[in-house]
């Protein structure tokens, strides 16, 4: 199973983070260890002085495909779930600024949390989800907005590596980015439904 993240999907974000909008998805795998035990806290690295959130719906693969026209790619999932992609924002504008790659900011253990509920995407309309922290929002979103749909970054993705059975989607962040200290507590809803729930130690 394999993690594959969306970058820069929201165009309010990749404003927010002074960048430019992309013309073709920005693609980067997070490994099967990033992710967060359910019901588990995430407790803060030692490596970074700066890690923040970013709530992204998450797309669960359900066949296993390889250079998948966009028309088709509604067949290849048909749930949809809830996400944090936890970055250390620090270390990535590190390696940005030197050129390199910025898996460490991205890719380190627990940092990808994954709803236990996936929801039947056919069961929705417009997909409307938000991220609480200590019960404010402060994240809100919709699928409609953005840049590039799943059905695109399926068929984009797929020309490079094989989608396969369990493999999840993160498709992005909206605006409103941020950090966590230790005692916060952020939540994720798709709709009204409660999707997560982590506590920061």
């Amino acid at each position: 199973m394999k993690i594959i993240c969306i970058g820069r999907n929201y165009e309010d974000h990749a404003k927010e983070m002074g960048s430019v909008i992309p013309k073709f998805p920005i693609i980067f795998l997070k490994p099967d260890s990033a992710i967060l035990p359910k019901r588990n806290p995430f407790y803060l690295p030692d490596f970074s002085k700066e890690i923040h959130y970013e709530v992204e719906l998450v797309y669960k693969i359900n066949k296993v495909g390889k250079s998948i026209e966009k028309k088709f790619a509604k067949n290849y999932y048909h749930e949809i779930g809830l996400g944090i992609d936890f970055t250390a924002r620090d270390l990535q504008k590190n390696c940005k600024e030197k050129g390199h790659p910025w898996e460490i900011a991205k890719s380190f253990d627990q940092s990808a949390v994954v709803g236990e509920k996936f929801i039947d995407v056919n069961s929705l309309g417009s997909v409307n989800f938000s991220l609480q922290k200590n019960n404010k929002v402060v994240q809100k979103g919709n699928a409609n907005q953005m840049i590039f749909s799943i059905d695109e970054i399926i068929s984009y993705v797929s020309k490079f590596m094989t989608l396969k059975i369990g493999d999840l989607i993160f498709s992005g962040t909206p605006s409103g980015v941020g950090p966590v200290k230790i005692g916060d507590e952020l939540k994720g809803f798709i709709e009204n439904q409660e999707i997560f729930k982590v506590k920061i130690k």
